[in-house]
């Protein structure tokens, strides 16, 4: 469980590098950033559907019919699809990571005027943003509770993620306030809700839930994660390309990768 935990925390804190190239002005080059988020996406997909949505599947069946057992898993996929479209609705745009990565100086007067209305209320800011990366931190847990080296490569694939999402939080921010430490510590904070998110898996795991209803998270899980990949990670990826097919490669690597590394565990 630790482990789990440590892992989790480690692909939250991947918002902080982000932080640190809006503050010292540097910047990734769009083709990396296209390739690395679609490579992000793809490593997501296939985790959630060839090894996630399954193994929700098996810890079901043990209490129940095969058939109830898919049912249920995926509802709860489908619920989890639900649970991050709602949570992304509660972010303004100007404000939402999946809204402005590569567009990050595209603030117009507006948005910037709203932000720092928004951020001298930081309660606010830091309760939606913290939702957004909740549930990563959820599924970065679970499925390294159960298998390790599936859950690093989940969590290689969200840190891969949150570099961006950090130049995301912080670029706006930093526009809105002048303030470099301010953009800096936004972006840091974003993504510490990523460990947050795993306590809480770790105390429903603990405490709450028994074995057989786990099947229902695990389900859950793949249906946040496929919605990020979709609607977060390739979206980000198009606006940042800069030639023809440069997500759709980086989205088939991602995926080669994570079935070679799957492989060669099962094989070891």
């Amino acid at each position: 469980m630790l482990t789990a935990l440590i892992v989790s925390l480690l692909a939250g804190l991947a918002t902080s590098v982000g932080g640190l190239l809006v503050v010292q002005r540097r910047e990734l080059g769009r083709e990396f950033l296209a390739v690395a988020l679609a490579f992000a996406a793809g490593a997501m997909l296939l985790i959630s559907f060839m090894q996630v949505l399954p193994l929700g599947i098996d810890w079901m069946a043990e209490s129940h019919t095969l058939a109830t057992a898919e049912a249920l898993v995926f509802a709860a996929f489908f619920a989890g699809i639900a649970l991050v479209l709602v949570i992304d609705r509660l972010l303004p745009a100007s404000l939402n990571p999946s809204e402005i990565e590569g567009r990050e100086g595209a603030m117009d007067f507006h948005d910037a005027t709203r932000n720092k209305r928004l951020l001298r209320s930081g309660l606010l800011v830091a309760l939606v943003l913290g939702l957004h990366n909740f549930p990563e931190g959820m599924a970065t847990f679970f499925t390294s509770y159960h298998d390790p080296a599936v859950g690093v490569a989940l969590a290689i694939a969200v840190a891969i993620h949150n570099v961006p999402e950090g130049i995301a939080v912080a670029a706006p921010v930093y526009a809105a306030t002048g303030s470099r430490s301010r953009a800096f510590w936004w972006a840091t904070v974003s993504g510490l809700t990523e460990p947050l998110g795993a306590l809480l898996a770790a105390a429903l795991v603990s405490w709450l839930v028994p074995e057989s209803v786990l099947g229902m998270f695990y389900g859950m899980v793949a249906g946040m994660m496929v919605f990020l990949a979709l609607d977060e990670m390739l979206q980000a990826s198009w606006r940042y390309q800069t030639a023809k097919h440069q997500t759709i490669y980086g989205m088939l690597a991602g995926m080669a990768t994570v079935a070679t590394s799957l492989v060669l565990f099962a094989a070891a």
